[in-house]
C-alpha cells in the first residue's frame, strides 16, 4: 500500500509557524516597522544579521529568553506584533526557503538560520 500522505503530519498540507526576521544591506526591502527609514537595516550586512540570529537562537533554545518575547522586540517582520506569528499557510504561499524549512520541522521545532529574499529568519513550528 502507497503511504505518501503521512510525511508532514496529519494532513500534511498546511503548517503554522511563527518567525524572527532580521533584515540586512540585501534585503529585497530595507525598511521595516522597526526602522521605517532603512538607515540601521541599510548599515547591516548580511554577516551581521546572521550572527545575531545565531545569539538570539542560542538564547532560546537555552531558555534564556522566549521566542514570542524576542520575536515581538527584534523581528523586523509586521508579524512582531503576534510574537512573530505568521498563522497557517499551505505550500506556494510564502519564498521557497522558508516554506522548504517550516514544511520540515517538527511541531515546537526551531531552524536553523533560513536566508530568504527579505533576509534572515529563524522558525518556529507551532502546528
Amino acid at each position: 500500500m502507497p503511504s505518501s500522505s503521512s510525511r508532514s503530519g496529519a494532513g500534511g498540507d498546511k503548517v503554522k509557524a511563527s518567525h524572527i526576521l532580521i533584515k540586512h544591506q540585501e534585503s529585497r526591502r530595507k525598511f521595516s516597522w522597526k526602522d521605517p527609514e532603512g538607515r540601521v537595516i541599510s548599515n547591516t550586512t548580511k554577516e551581521a544579521a546572521v550572527s545575531q540570529l545565531k545569539s538570539i537562537r542560542e538564547d532560546i533554545v537555552s531558555g534564556k529568553a522566549k521566542f514570542q518575547d524576542i520575536a515581538a522586540t527584534h523581528s523586523h517582520c509586521s508579524s512582531a506584533k503576534r510574537g512573530g506569528d505568521l498563522g497557517s499557510f499551505g505550500k506556494g504561499q510564502m519564498q521557497k526557503p522558508f516554506e522548504e524549512a517550516t514544511f520540515a520541522l517538527k511541531v515546537g521545532e526551531i531552524s536553523d538560520i533560513v536566508e530568504t529574499e527579505s533576509g534572515v529568519h529563524i522558525i518556529l513550528r507551532t502546528a
